[in-house]
């Protein structure tokens, strides 16, 4: 099963190739910041590579990282009381009316505290989320539908979209590689960036 860099490299091979056949229809730029506002969920192994992510920027800019922590602690404060979920451990209940709560807008307006607002890119871009990675090109939904950015593909035929959708296998990869980490270290659920960053 991958671990984390293998799964990393995984789905940025496939992204690559979904941004080349993308072409101009993929406009995800530095600086474009629609997908760094709203909270989602995230796997136990990106939490992971996120504070691994932080603790290598530490080493290098402990500037920048301090800011990081700061906008993580910010966030917290901001979500914490209504976090569906543990506050205390960062994760999300699982029960249906938290995980309606949690998909229905729980802090859709939060920006990501990972999100530098100076230069508007990730301080943690190599350890970013697995979700994070793929966003933009067309992927299958949990119905199978195909969704993609909605600044993405706006003059594209639905055949185009079609034929630049990222490879669906990367999703059971991801799954089986989540639950084979999970296992690993005995930890469940999901949580959010800012309580992964905690």
């Amino acid at each position: 099963m991958p671990d984390l860099i293998q799964i990393v490299e995984l789905v940025d091979a496939a992204l690559a190739d979904a941004s080349r056949r993308s072409g101009e229809h993929l406009v995800c730029r530095a600086g474009c910041t629609q997908c760094c506002v709203g909270v989602f969920a995230i796997s136990q192994q990106d939490a992971a590579r996120l504070r691994a992510g932080l603790d290598t920027l530490a080493q290098t800019d402990a500037a920048r990282a301090q800011r990081v922590r700061l906008r993580v602690a910010e966030s917290i404060s901001r979500l914490e009381a209504s976090f569906p979920g543990d506050p205390l451990t960062g994760v999300l209940a699982e029960d249906d009316d938290s995980r309606a709560f949690f998909d229905e807008g729980f802090a859709e307006d939060e920006v990501c505290p990972v999100l530098d607002p100076a230069t508007g890119t990730c301080d943690l871009y190599s350890a970013r989320p697995i979700l994070c990675r793929t966003f933009g090109p067309p992927m299958r939904d949990e119905d199978g539908n195909l969704a993609a950015c909605e600044l993405c593909y706006t003059t594209a035929t639905e055949e185009e979209i079609a034929a630049c959708e990222v490879d669906a296998t990367i999703s059971d990869i991801e799954e089986r590689s989540n639950a084979a980490f999970n296992a690993e270290r005995r930890v469940t659920g999901e949580t959010i960036v800012a309580f992964a960053l905690r």
